[in-house]
């Protein structure tokens, strides 16, 4: 009988966990062997980053090419299942290239971690407080990682914001923090859940959460680059200019074409082990910071009549800590990459969140997402009714011959193939 309410279902062994899924959840031999297909390598790495692990779920590895990024190039690893996602960057990368490539500077690696003090009656006085034993409440904070400070980071002060709520008055206490290669979360969270106490005793508040803030807006990356005209033609360069004013006037358009932005920053965030979740949240945060949601980026003609684009976006990644020092294929995609830096790794996003954007905008305002989309995604549509091994190829590739790329015409270019009454 199927229930989720399996007693310790952490503590049991790999084998145990696959055989209740088969006693009591339906899945068959073959479906174990799948599960099973998971190396010991992968699975070991999985287990010590999840609960309740049964296997891993790859997703493709690819490299994006062509990146020139502050006069260096990259070979950026991208991890993601959309098809036309790393194609769309090489090229657009390419065609930036000849204008000198991207542009990219980064602020200071700034998180703010938020402590929430309720039933706040004198907030002026409590941050009277607090100001006074502020050289303890940071002493405290950084004695955390003695490594970060060592690194020159560490807490650096306290801010304040007074919000009115429902629930009435609240004092939110900001601690500033300079998190240098890490994303940084985990060693704000300690240091905020470490002074919270104090804070709690000298105020005589009640401290709530006591976290950081994904909004991550001290963390800005803007990135600029320059496509041709003579490269790109009069009407890519319109078409974008128009596709520019819409998702400036109209919010539903603007999630689309940040999206497109997302596209190619996601991806190489899950290829460097970077929270992709945390990344998203803050864009989107900085997105409607103006009170209605807007595009990440802006496109307009420079003196000579090249298209520029420029992006504006909150960036908080890291190449210490999480899973960038254990996960093997994380770390030999750092490798490729051969950043130094947190910072350097946001200014590589977002050159490809740039790139990214761009190459969707050009196709859509020319021969529009799906042919090129579809034409990627044959083979997939090929496996999904059932072809194999060269039988895939074959059929994807008569497909995109006959600009003709349906689920329905790969079922019957299969169905002729095995026949033998189609030779392709």
């Amino acid at each position: 009988m199927r229930s989720s309410r399996i007693p310790q279902f952490y503590k049991k062994t790999y084998q145990e966990r696959l055989a209740i899924l088969k006693d009591d959840f339906g899945l068959t031999d073959e479906d174990l062997l799948v599960l099973r297909s998971s190396d010991d390598m992968q699975l070991q790495v999985a287990d010590r980053m999840v609960e309740n692990v049964i296997a891993t779920l790859a997703l493709p590895l690819g490299l994006a090419t062509n990146f020139l990024i502050n006069n260096v190039d990259y070979l950026v690893p991208m991890s993601v299942e959309e098809s036309s996602v790393i194609a769309a960057a090489c090229h657009a990368a390419k065609l930036a290239r000849p204008a000198g490539g991207f542009t990219v500077t980064a602020t200071h690696p700034i998180m703010v971690g938020q402590i929430q003090l309720v039933d706040v009656i004198d907030s002026k006085a409590a941050q009277q407080v607090i100001n006074n034993e502020l050289v303890m409440l940071l002493a405290i904070a950084n004695s955390q990682d003695e490594v970060l400070i060592a690194k020159g980071g560490g807490a650096l002060a306290i801010e304040f914001k007074d919000l009115v709520t429902p629930r009435g008055p609240m004092l939110i206490v900001c601690l500033v923090v300079n998190v240098c290669n890490a994303m940084g979360s985990n060693i704000v969270n300690t240091m905020v859940e470490k002074i919270a106490p104090h804070i709690e005793l000298i105020t005589g508040l009640k401290a709530r959460l006591k976290i950081v803030s994904n909004g991550a807006s001290r963390r800005i990356v803007k990135a600029r680059a320059v496509w041709q005209r003579s490269l790109i033609g009069d009407d890519i360069i319109e078409g974008i200019l128009d596709a520019d004013a819409f998702a400036h006037a109209d919010p539903s358009r603007a999630a689309t074409h940040n999206k497109g932005i997302m596209n190619g920053i996601d991806a190489v965030a899950l290829a460097t082990g970077n929270d992709f979740r945390a990344i998203e949240a803050a864009a989107h945060s900085y997105a409607v910071r103006d009170g209605e949601y807007r595009p990440l980026s802006r496109y307009y003609c420079d003196d000579v009549g090249d298209l520029v684009g420029e992006l504006e976006i909150p960036l908080a990644v890291g190449i210490v800590g999480g899973i960038t020092k254990t996960h093997p294929m994380v770390c030999i995609a750092l490798k490729i990459l051969g950043v130094d830096s947190a910072s350097s790794l946001a200014q590589v996003m977002a050159a490809v969140g740039l790139a990214q954007n761009f190459a969707a905008l050009r196709v859509l305002v020319s021969e529009g997402i799906q042919k090129g989309h579809m034409r990627l995604h044959s083979k997939n549509m090929a496996s999904n009714v059932g072809a194999r091994n060269e039988e895939i190829t074959l059929i994807a590739e008569q497909m995109i011959c006959e600009q003709n790329i349906s689920v329905k015409r790969a079922e019957e270019l299969l169905e002729r193939l095995q026949k033998g009454s189609l030779c392709l």
